[in-house]
């Protein structure tokens, strides 16, 4: 069977998210089998099938032993799916209610039942386009789109995904569990203290996530090829976007400048946020990154003061070097807090 769990922090300590924690929680299903794949920024799938002859328990079991391991550890809950395959997998998971295990047994009649009163948007891959033309004809669910044939839904939807409709709302799967690396990326998370409407603030997180992951990223002597930014509303949705880099780089102005340009691209005016989390992929060493030569004399300081802030914060502690924003803003956050103890 295939485990597909989804965290989530019942305990949120500091301003680290599952995001920032999917490495450690990774290392938690890894003792339990090898074959892990990371699904950023708060999922992954897990094979559980050599667990389950090695340990004797069945998948259920197994997904009961890693739900009370991730709350101890970490003080992460999950919700898990449980399937044949990958896809049924993730698509219980999403299902499940938090602190649950939702099984989807390997039967046919049980996968329809599963599968059939979903919305077929709900199907991997089909994208709102697809799904809007197949409620056109009649067929939103994915009980109905299984109840056509496989030439009805061609000529419906295109040949290729016609067929991958057909498939899926078959419950065929031909995707495995590919083991990734969790350590090719970082990530870094800020959670509002309430639904953030201010774009300021969202800015001033953003700086302060970019920060944190260049420091990390500078002080373990790599650089990242992409930066992937999550947003997670009040609603409990997520946006997800991604950007390659120019040039790999682990340089804070640069870092900045692109998450900043992500989050610009959202339009996030009117959008209540409730966390943003950013991650740094494609890690390299930084001996093998190659570097574009600038005459720039404000970029040159500007890595001289950042060589200098690593090695206070090195020897002092992570706050001991701020951005001046940053600085300012905590400073007023700090007076509010004292006006409101003191009555004043």
């Amino acid at each position: 069977m295939i485990l597909c769990v989804r965290f989530h922090r019942y305990h949120h300590e500091g301003e680290r998210g599952i995001e920032a924690a999917l490495p450690a929680l990774l290392g938690l299903i890894e003792d339990l089998s090898p074959v892990v794949q990371a699904l950023p920024p708060d999922s992954a799938l897990v094979d559980v099938r050599g667990a389950e002859r090695y340990f004797g328990q069945d998948a259920a079991q197994i997904a009961a032993v890693l739900r009370v391991r991730a709350l101890a550890h970490v003080g992460a809950g999950c919700a898990i799916g449980a399937a044949a395959g990958p896809m049924l997998a993730r698509m219980a998971a999403h299902q499940a209610a938090p602190g649950t295990t939702l099984t989807v047994p390997d039967e046919e009649r049980a996968v329809a039942e599963f599968l059939g009163p979903l919305p077929v948007a709900a199907l991997p891959g089909v994208g709102a386009a697809t799904a809007r033309t197949l409620r056109s004809y009649g067929l939103g669910t994915v009980g109905r789109a299984a109840a056509v044939p496989l030439s009805t839904l061609q000529r419906v939807a295109g040949v290729r995904m016609g067929r991958e409709v057909y498939e899926k709302a078959h419950g065929i799967d031909r995707t495995t569990v590919v083991p990734n690396a969790s350590a090719r990326s970082l990530a870094a998370e800020r959670a509002f203290p309430h639904d953030e409407l201010d774009q300021v603030r969202h800015r001033s997180a953003l700086l302060s996530i970019t920060e944190e992951l260049g420091g990390r990223m500078r002080g373990e002597g790599q650089v990242c090829r992409s930066l992937t930014l999550t947003v997670r509303y009040a609603d409990r949705s997520t946006t997800t976007r991604a950007r390659t880099l120019r040039e790999p780089t682990a340089h804070s102005a640069a870092l900045i400048g692109a998450a900043y340009r992500i989050h610009d691209s959202l339009g996030l005016q009117r959008a209540r946020v409730r966390a943003l989390s950013l991650r740094a992929e494609g890690l390299t060493p930084a001996e093998r990154a190659t570097r574009q030569l600038t005459f720039d004399p404000v970029d040159d300081r500007a890595r001289r003061v950042e060589a200098v802030a690593d090695r206070a914060r090195a020897r002092f502690g992570a706050k001991a070097v701020v951005p001046g924003t940053l600085a300012v803003r905590r400073l007023a956050s700090a007076v509010t807090r004292s006006h409101r103890e003191t009555g004043r």
